[in-house]
């Protein structure tokens, strides 16, 4: 099979993560979620940690000036007050998912790795959805000490960030459909459903 790359982005409680990792594991290649930020720091010289405190947390005042922030590919110098802002920090990100689509078949779940592989041939972008009521009956499974009021601000909370994160650094909508090729409702087609269906496009994807 030629080299390939698979984004994931999903809904908090759709199960994508775990549908990451079976996909990863069936497909035989490697998934990267927070390893990103490991290798990231690697090639920046940049803590670790600062890039977990950046991660995908953005606040209002940031949201607001989002169409000054979105990414053009550029990269500070150390020498710049500027390099370690969150917008820098991304850059680095950004590297690391472009060097990745260079160098091996993988799947990237989150961090705008659709967007920013948009324009590379044989990327295949997913996006994993449920109903609310599937999410939210996901969520309390693992969290079962939370009231169905906290799962459901948890779910709103955690959608809210990803949108907002996604239009900070890419001036789109997370949840635009035209952004990927596969849209898939999880409580549908299950994990190993959705799984099995990726497998058979990703065949007639790379043909």
């Amino acid at each position: 099979m030629e080299q390939f790359i698979i984004t994931v982005a999903r809904e908090t409680g759709s199960g994508g993560h775990n549908i990451t990792r079976k996909l990863s594991a069936a497909l035989g290649v490697p998934y990267y979620d927070r390893d990103l930020l490991r290798k990231a720091s690697e090639v920046s010289g940049i803590h670790e940690r600062l890039f977990g405190a950046a991660d995908e947390r953005i606040g209002l005042r940031e949201m607001l000036s989002a169409a000054e922030k979105v990414y053009r590919g550029e990269i500070l110098p150390p020498d710049s007050d500027d390099y370690i802002s969150t917008r820098n920090l991304f850059s680095f990100q950004a590297k690391v998912i472009r060097e990745l689509a260079e160098t091996e078949s993988c799947i990237i779940l989150g961090r705008c790795a659709n967007y920013l592989l948009a324009d590379r041939p044989h990327v295949l972008r997913l996006f994993i959805h449920a109903p609310l009521e599937a999410r939210m009956s996901r969520v309390a499974s693992y969290s079962l000490a939370w009231s169905q009021r906290e799962v459901a601000k948890h779910i709103r909370v955690e959608d809210k960030r990803r949108a907002a994160y996604y239009r900070y650094y890419t001036g789109e909508e997370w949840r635009d459909i035209a952004g990927y090729d596969l849209s898939l409702d999880s409580e549908v087609l299950g994990e190993d459903g959705c799984v099995e269906f990726v497998q058979q496009v990703l065949s007639a994807f790379l043909k």
